[in-house]
């Protein structure tokens, strides 16, 4: 199981246009970060992205490059204050590579809970307008009922392979 989570493109602010959209600049360094993460192998399944206008430009700009063929949606859950926790049940149950387009904290916030088990904890900072790829290692742990039996559940661990913006001070650990 993997998955993309991507920081949306700078946006212009809200006294140009209430709506935000990407910049001039925005539009570009997405672009050249798309590009380069479909460089290097990244095609999602499916692309969620918050419903924001400068997300959904994102994630249309990051399926034009990567996977013109990825469903892209919005969903819940992905604005900038939502709790992240809603994420490991539906993660658990996917099977396919999925893309989620955010917002600063909560892309930052969900990083760490998938890391670090918990979304207050030191860890992985996110790179601005940048994106991360998890991928998740399906673990068995064995737990007794009553009748002592046995029941496995499956629990994933993530792990960060790969991460990459458009400011250059910040593209460390990019491959």
């Amino acid at each position: 199981m993997t998955l993309y989570l991507v920081h949306h493109g700078d946006a212009v602010g809200p006294d140009v246009d209430p709506m935000r959209p990407l910049s001039a600049r925005g539009r570009s360094e997405v672009e050249s970060l798309a590009g380069r993460a479909a460089a290097h192998g990244i095609k999602p399944d499916v692309i969620w992205h918050s419903g924001k206008l400068r997300a959904r430009q994102t994630a249309e700009l990051f399926r034009r490059a990567c996977q013109p063929l990825a469903t892209c949606a919005a969903a819940r859950g992905l604005q900038p204050d939502d709790p992240p926790g809603w994420a490991i049940d539906l993660l658990m149950e996917e099977t396919r590579r999925i893309m989620l387009v955010g917002h600063m904290p909560h892309l930052r916030r969900l990083l760490r809970l998938l890391v670090a088990g918990t979304p207050d904890a030191d860890g992985p900072d996110f790179p601005p307008h940048g994106i991360v790829e998890l991928v998740g290692e399906q673990e068995k742990e064995k737990e007794e009922k009553k009748e002592k039996e046995e029941l496995g559940r499956v629990r994933a661990k993530w792990v960060e392979v790969w991460r990459a913006s458009n400011i250059a001070d910040l593209a460390i650990g990019e491959s």
